[in-house]
């Protein structure tokens, strides 16, 4: 990109709805590489620390598009996304939405006909990674839309990432590969946390499982992660069990509409839900330990 162009690319006002795990990262990091970046959320005083930084704090999802050229939502769910998008008056023409959020194969059909009735590029995009990787600028971005637009999305991608995968030109592509990848990842949450609880309840201490993995064929950076968490009892969230138990059931909504059982899925959302019944929806999902 010429030097010209990263002037223009910079110059653009950036509005970012949504300031939780993943959302107030996003923000920062955008605001670090030079880009203009205002922000709203539901809850204002989880964006408060936004300002100290010198981030501009919106009290309303108007304001905080009002001459935007890029609108990103990281909000909570479909319906959210929706109700929120929906209600900004007066209309903005010609924005690009970059949609980061999880939200499933239905909500991103409706979400695609919200931003065509605007006159919004959409970008489903929704986002790889945890809290941590969020903050380090390394979210992994799984993109599909059209061709049009994109030298624009791209810069904000490499703000906040490592690595942009371009699904397709179809908005909700990238959402069926997250969806799943999440199956992965629940999986080997699951995986993780079972284990060490098996070993823990035959008498045979959790850690020397940790051990024998360490450098192996199964070893990974997850599962020291996760590991890590259960072993000291250190569920602070990079991903909470009930965004997990939504992620679940459109995973599993995802795989019956293709006809398709996915057992290891429905059996992780019960677990889930049982560490959610015993007040975990909070912690880390690294606390299906606890159930």
């Amino acid at each position: 990109m010429s030097h010209e162009r990263q002037i223009e690319q910079k110059s653009a006002v950036i509005a970012v709805l949504g300031t939780g795990i993943i959302g107030a990262p996003v923000a920062r990091n955008l605001h670090k590489k030079g880009f203009a970046v205002r922000v709203w959320n539901r809850s204002a005083q989880k964006a408060h620390a936004l300002s100290e930084e010198g981030i501009v704090i919106a009290a309303d999802p108007a304001e905080a598009v009002k001459g935007a050229d890029i609108v990103i939502t990281v909000l909570k769910d479909g319906p959210a996304i929706e109700s929120t998008i929906s209600s900004i008056r007066p209309e903005i023409g010609g924005a690009i939405w970059i949609q980061l959020s999880t939200v499933g194969i239905e909500a991103t059909e409706r979400l695609k006909q919200l931003a065509a009735a605007k006159g919004w590029i959409y970008f489903d995009a929704p986002v790889q990674g945890t809290r941590q990787s969020a903050e380090a600028g390394k979210l992994v971005i799984l993109a599909s839309g059209p061709t049009e637009g994109r030298e624009r999305a791209q810069p904000i991608f490499d703000a906040i990432g490592s690595r942009s995968v371009w699904v397709s030109e179809l908005p909700g592509d990238a959402t069926k590969l997250k969806l799943a990848l999440n199956s992965l990842v629940l999986a080997l949450t699951h995986g993780t946390a079972e284990s060490l609880s098996l070993a823990k309840a035959l008498g045979v201490d959790p850690a020397l499982v940790v051990d024998v993995v360490k450098g192996g064929p199964l070893d990974s950076p997850f599962f020291q992660a996760k590991a890590s968490a259960i072993l000291n009892e250190n569920f602070e969230p990079s991903f909470t069990i009930n965004n997990a138990i939504k992620d679940s059931k459109l995973v599993d909504a995802a795989a019956k509409e293709a006809g398709l059982k996915l057992d290891l899925v429905t059996a992780g959302k019960s677990r889930f839900e049982r560490a959610a019944a015993y007040g975990a929806g909070n912690l880390d999902i690294a606390a299906s330990y606890l159930a």
